[in-house]
């Protein structure tokens, strides 16, 4: 059966704005799981056991559960206990919760590969933690952990497509109205693997590049 190529000119408004809202939820919850996973490695990386437990606890479950379960506990579980969230509030949040365990491993590592000797010379200099964090940790990781990092954010894009499940008007929830409307099953789900392959090229191309300049200064 031969490709009908007029449904793509005839969808694309819906196709392209699935894309924008495929490509705002996941940089939406790429900030929050960036955001929480700093913290959180430095929590794991704490002696105290009162500080280190719970983050490893929060690790381990989000890294053991599927992330569709993460979305649906949030959504339909959250008005249980008095949490009412939108479609796609639950799902950038869902998702940035559940990546966060995932960066902060990433992040747990880079911090690790810090010699100790370079932080207990900061801290007799005067260095409070924050500076020591900012100014000399981060700095000198970026190089080692822009790769895995940048596999997290191609990874997070992906999990996006669970966002439909929600209703939400993502890239495969428009491909699904596309094929319910048509009939056609090749043509919508073919032009969504081209966008998020174009998608997913784009932040591994700048990624190299964020790594390339990260190892020239190294």
């Amino acid at each position: 059966m031969a490709l009908d190529f007029t449904l793509f000119a005839q969808y694309w408004p819906i196709l392209l704005h699935g894309l924008l809202i495929t490509t705002l939820c996941s940089a939406a919850a790429a900030a929050i799981g960036i955001t929480l996973g700093i913290p959180l490695s430095l929590m794991l990386l704490s002696k105290p056991k009162l500080v280190s437990s719970p983050a490893r606890v929060y690790v381990e479950i989000m890294r053991g559960l599927p992330a569709l379960l993460v979305l649906f506990l949030l959504y339909y579980g959250g008005p249980s206990v008095g949490l009412s969230l939108t479609p796609m509030a639950a799902g950038i949040i869902g998702l940035g919760l559940y990546s966060a365990a995932y960066f902060a491993e990433i992040f747990r590592g880079g911090f690790l590969s810090i010699s100790t000797g370079q932080i207990e010379a900061a801290q007799m200099l005067g260095f409070d933690r924050r500076s020591i964090v900012t100014k000399i940790e981060l700095p000198q990781m970026k190089g080692l952990i822009l790769p895995p990092v940048i596999n997290q954010l191609i990874a997070l894009v992906k999990d996006s497509a669970l966002l439909s499940m929600l209703t939400i008007a993502d890239l495969t929830k428009a491909a699904t109205q596309m094929s319910n409307e048509t009939f056609a099953f090749i043509e919508p789900y073919l032009a969504i693997a081209i966008l998020y392959w174009l998608l997913n090229t784009v932040i591994a191309y700048f990624g190299n590049r964020l790594k390339t300049e990260a190892n020239a200064y190294r």
